[in-house]
């Protein structure tokens, strides 16, 4: 029943309440049928009895012993005229002296009904017999002297319910008729009508459809709320609520009493989108997308997808890697600036052989690594990157190393640069931060990155202040951080999700005051792109 048509549907229950109401609306028709068959009956009868009771023959036959056999000829003569189903004539000893069934005439009636006919009254009552129910007339018949010598009765037997129903079968299968004919007309006009409405749906399309669009909205990790033509809210998601500090259910409450300062309404009037929009609501600071929702060139009412901007542009930074090869860059002019110092200085001290040597020395240097990092990793961002961390490292105090049998050629599965650049990067500044509080004047980060057709092996270790075992199964739950200045807590769940995007494994070999080891393992199943 679930799956049928709507249209169907409707028809079955028009079909359903037509054929109800006709069938009670029978009943009604038919008992008032019967009551005026009843009424009319008792007419008949009473006009019978009185006819019989007046007859001369009756009057003089009925005192007599054989005076049936004058009676009876005639009351069966008056039965047949007036279609009665029964004629009865009694005397005052309550002898029958007439009755359809000749072999009843000379025996004698016992019915209680008949009590008050011989006290000179003439009434109707109904009787049930053998035959069914029966108006009966009762009437006294009356000498030329007045006096009572007996009684008339006379019986029409009431037509049953299927006698009434045979009788007016044809007006009730022409109703019956035009009510299905209309009834199923109006119902499937309306069931048309009603489907249009719905966008030719059925019922349980539309529920599965809403489920589905509610159960998305909430799994968005964007904002998304939506009003109608009255500016009413027809969604309201649970990333939205949880920016906008709204709770509660607010589906169908005006938006502006929601969100005072919200600019969704004015969409309506623009009839066009409004893209990449930063906007300050509930005092939080947005950058939205506002679109109409048409239909047939219709507004029907607008809808508007937003992030919260400062969660938007460290996302954007973070993926991109602009945040980390800024701060080469920075390390590297700091860095440069230095040597060029340190060079002007031996110049000035007229040590030119020193200083010559020394341009020497680190331009080898730095084209070593250089060119290590070009030959063995197989992407320049990855190469660069790793090249600004060995800058970044100096400038801190803190040797880095890397290891020179490392070699990247192929990411793993389902990732690319802009994932090794953030795990990188995230973790060489988890290390240079534990260095920081450290005290050791030996401060170093091992770097090693080893490959094969089966697996992707990545080392990062540190001799900083470790990590306690109680916090090593936090530390990778996003916000979890135990340094007190916001903006931390974020970059270890970012390695974790990427870990995880690549289907590999992340251990922690940690203690305190001594330093940390992250080991993670990447299979290598089929070929990734550099």
């Amino acid at each position: 029943m679930k799956q049928l048509p709507i249209q169907v549907k409707i028809t079955i229950l028009s079909f359903g309440v037509v054929l109800f109401t006709l069938l009670i609306s029978s009943i009604f028709l038919i008992g008032n049928v019967e009551n005026l068959k009843k009424e009319e009956l008792r007419k008949r009868s009473m006009i019978t009895a009185r006819t019989v009771a007046q007859l001369p023959e009756i009057k003089q036959n009925i005192t007599l012993k054989d005076g049936w056999k004058n009676i009876n000829p005639v009351v069966d003569k008056i039965r047949i005229i007036n279609d009665a189903d029964y004629i009865v004539v009694l005397n005052n000893l309550r002898k029958r002296y007439s009755h359809p069934n000749h072999s009843m005439i000379g025996t004698y009636s016992s019915g209680e009904d008949e009590n008050e006919a011989f006290a000179r009254h003439s009434y109707t009552t109904l009787a049930k017999g053998e035959e069914g129910l029966a108006v009966r007339a009762l009437v006294p018949i009356l000498n030329n002297e007045s006096e009572q010598v007996g009684v008339v009765i006379v019986g029409n037997l009431l037509p049953r319910f299927s006698a009434l129903l045979l009788d007016m079968k044809k007006e009730i299968l022409i109703m019956l008729f035009l009510t299905l004919l209309f009834g199923i007309s109006g119902s499937g006009l309306l069931a048309r009508h009603i489907k249009k409405q719905m966008y030719h749906l059925e019922p349980y399309e539309l529920k599965r459809i809403l489920e589905e669009r509610t159960a998305t909205f909430n799994a968005m990790h964007e904002g998304v709320i939506a009003i109608d033509t009255e500016k009413r809210i027809t969604v309201f998601n649970h990333k939205a609520k949880e920016m906008l500090g709204v709770s509660g259910d607010v589906i169908g409450q005006p938006i502006q009493s929601i969100l005072y300062d919200t600019r969704l309404p004015e969409i309506l009037e623009l009839e066009r989108p409004i893209f990449n929009q930063e906007l300050t609501v509930n005092d939080t600071n947005l950058m939205s997308n506002r679109v109409p929702i048409l239909f047939n060139h219709n507004v029907l009412g607008a809808v508007a997808i937003f992030q919260d901007r400062t969660e938007v542009t460290k996302i954007a930074e973070e993926l991109t890697g602009v945040k980390a090869f800024v701060e080469a860059l920075r390390v590297q002019n700091h860095e440069h600036m230095n040597k060029l110092h340190t060079i002007a200085g031996l110049i000035q001290l007229g040590n030119r052989d020193k200083a010559l040597n020394y341009v020497f020395n680190i331009t080898e240097e730095h084209e070593d690594l250089s060119s290590f990092l070009s030959e063995n990793i197989g992407n320049d961002s990855l190469a660069g990157l790793l090249l600004s961390k060995v800058s970044r490292g100096k400038e801190l105090g803190v040797q880095v190393h890397i290891d020179r049998k490392s070699h990247l050629n192929t990411f793993p599965p389902d990732l690319d640069k802009h994932d090794f650049v953030l795990l990188f990067g995230n973790l060489f500044e988890n290390a240079f931060t534990a260095l920081q509080q450290t005290e050791d004047p030996e401060k170093y980060i091992e770097v090693s990155i080893e490959q094969d057709e089966e697996v992707c092996s990545i080392l990062v270790e540190d001799n900083g202040v470790g990590i306690s075992e109680e916090n090593q199964k936090e530390i990778f739950k996003e916000g979890f951080t135990t340094k007190s200045e916001e903006g931390h807590g974020i970059g270890l769940s970012l390695v974790k999700n990427i870990v995880d995007k690549g289907d590999g494994t992340i251990h922690i070999y940690s203690q305190p005051n001594q330093g940390t080891s992250f080991v993670i393992t990447f299979p290598m199943d089929r070929k990734g792109s550099t």
